[in-house]
């Protein structure tokens, strides 16, 4: 039984703590957002509300610090959280434009001399 993926992450609320901000954003530029689903969005967004408030009220507790961390963790937001979870995201290899043009010329001339 799949679940609904949710291709793009939601935008970030305005109002939230730049910081709060950055730290949801860049939830949605990062390799292990692939594998959220809605509800994995909606406990961030929670997080990054908790986060917010705790930055703006300008005492932050170390309570809240270390709950939204283990929040943040269950959201393998942390190369650590990553490895305890088994999940590795691999950098895709960097393209020569050039060289990429070549290859798929190359391969369009395979599939032409094969099909005709």
């Amino acid at each position: 039984m799949g679940g609904a993926r949710v291709s793009d992450a939601p935008e970030a609320d305005e109002e939230w703590h730049p910081i709060a901000r950055e730290w949801f954003t860049s939830l949605g530029q990062s390799g292990q957002s692939q594998f959220y689903e809605a509800s994995d969005w909606a406990t961030a967004r929670v997080w990054a509300h908790l986060l917010s408030l705790t930055l703006e009220s300008g005492r932050p507790s170390a309570q809240m610090i270390q709950s939204w961390s283990s929040g943040a963790t269950e959201l393998l937001t942390t190369e650590g959280a990553r490895r305890r979870a088994r999940v590795e995201l691999e950098q895709a290899p960097e393209v020569d434009p050039a060289e990429a043009a070549k290859v798929a010329k190359m391969s369009a001339y395979r599939k032409a001399a094969e099909s005709g």
